[in-house]
């Protein structure tokens, strides 16, 4: 098996697309046409984690964090991100991050955080922008099932938990071919005037080329007429961050003990308790501090993230429990994640969760 078959796979799983603009995801390290001798997955590439790849034969590692975030200009050893990079090399292993395209997954990084510590009816927290096209297109009555069905193979008409979604008008449509014309319907100079069906259906923004193709492809006419918008709706299953609730409210105490021990925290810090039991609950896995409003707006009565600093405290405005529970920790149960899904597409083969503990904050 090439790296690169694992690699589609790894896309299915979390779309390159779906990552942020800043981010550095996909194939870091590595040549994608070799063949892989084995799949370690881990939460950071340290050079710890490069070590026990070749000691488990693994060439391909695939991390959460991506090791190379920003551009190097020099790979001369002197720090943990340039001697990970120079043992990968010198080993022949692949380094692969998936980072924000999980992160933003509707079954990513946040449901995982979520499924930890049992809160049910999740959303997105906040939802993806300008990620949404329109494709609108005409054709004869006798060739819109065949361009729709096309259209919809190609990932077009998923709104929600729906698919298949169009909508379809009918009208008139008029055009006269010139001497280097091939008209489906009359003669050339011929001024035709011809019933014709609208089709319009939406879709995610990566997926225009294979939706275009699609649409040429099973279209009768010679001129495809066709117009793309972007839209401002937000995608209501991509994007950062859930929303869910528990079953049963619980005290702010006992809420806290619970996900100290669900997602096997050293330590949480809180704002101060509001005397309100906690049952709605919004979770951002990571740095998460850029959405308190957006988990106040929600209705939460908690938010769980990591890396707050001193005044973000004051942001909850006594409005929630506003907690952060590490980094890590928010993030512990993504490698396995990720070791489960590859082991359930891809048979007979050596996926091997990392034992690395990559955390580098202790606690007292």
């Amino acid at each position: 098996m090439k790296i690169k078959e694992i690699l589609s796979v790894l896309e299915e799983m979390a779309p390159l697309a779906y990552a942020e603009d800043f981010d550095n995801v996909g194939l870091l390290v590595g040549d994608q046409n070799s063949e892989a001798t084995g799949v370690l997955v881990c939460h950071d590439a340290l050079e710890n984690v490069i070590d026990e790849a070749i000691e488990k034969k693994c060439n391909l590692v695939v991390c959460f964090h991506p090791i190379l975030f920003s551009g190097l200009k020099k790979i001369t050893g002197k720090n943990y991100v340039e001697r990970s990079i120079i043992k990968a090399i010198k080993n022949d292993i692949a380094i692969y991050a998936v980072h924000t395209a999980l992160d933003n997954h509707q079954h990513g990084v946040n449901k995982i955080f979520c499924d930890a510590i049992g809160l049910v009816n999740t959303s997105v927290l906040v939802p993806k922008q300008n990620f949404i096209r329109k494709l609108i297109t005409y054709t004869i009555p006798e060739n819109a099932e065949k361009v729709r069905n096309a259209l919809f193979e190609a990932g077009a008409g998923n709104i929600g938990n729906y698919e298949d979604c169009s909508f379809n008008s009918k009208g008139i449509g008029t055009y006269m071919g010139n001497e280097n014309s091939d008209p489906q319907l009359g003669e050339r100079f011929e001024f035709v005037e011809t019933p014709e069906i609208k089709i319009e259906v939406t879709f995610e923004k990566h997926l225009e080329s294979k939706i275009l193709k699609a649409l040429f492809s099973n279209h009768v006419y010679e001129e495809v007429a066709y117009e793309i918008y972007e839209l401002q709706n937000q995608h209501q299953n991509i994007g950062l961050g859930m929303i869910g609730e528990f079953n049963t409210p619980m005290e702010e105490n006992d809420f806290l003990a619970v996900v100290k021990d669900k997602m096997q925290s050293d330590g949480i810090r809180h704002s101060a308790f509001l005397g309100k039991p906690i049952k709605k609950v919004a979770v951002l896995g990571g740095s998460g501090s850029y959405a308190i409003k957006n988990a106040i707006l929600a209705g939460a009565d908690a938010f769980l993230t990591a890396d707050l600093k001193y005044h973000q405290f004051y942001e909850a405005e006594n409005q929630l429990l506003l907690a952060d529970i590490g980094h890590f920790e928010s993030e512990r149960y993504t490698k396995n994640y990720i070791v489960d899904y590859l082991r359930k597409k891809i048979l007979n083969f050596a996926i091997i969760l990392s034992e690395e503990n990559t955390n580098p904050v202790k606690y007292l």
